[in-house]
């Protein structure tokens, strides 16, 4: 039986750099059920970052997780 695990994509502001990629992933990769956080950095604009998770993630979690790391989740698209 093959089930694809859920992903997340949101749109992050304010990252510029590998330093705010690694800083948002970490946060991202320790909450409950995540698996793999793909970062497409647009330096000092929007970035795309698509979450993979065994499990169904609350907009709130991955807003909070973000924030923790000092960005702001801009959109949230399922």
């Amino acid at each position: 039986m093959s089930t694809t695990s859920p992903t997340t994509t949101i749109s992050v502001s304010g990252m510029t750099c590998g330093h705010c990629v690694s800083a948002v992933s970490e946060e991202l990769e320790a909450l409950e059920g995540v698996e793999a956080v793909d970062v497409d950095l647009n330096a000092g604009g929007i970035s795309t970052v698509t979450i993979t998770s065994s499990k169904e993630l609350h907009p709130s979690e991955i807003g909070e997780a973000v924030a923790e790391a000092g960005y702001l989740v801009v959109a949230n698209e399922a």
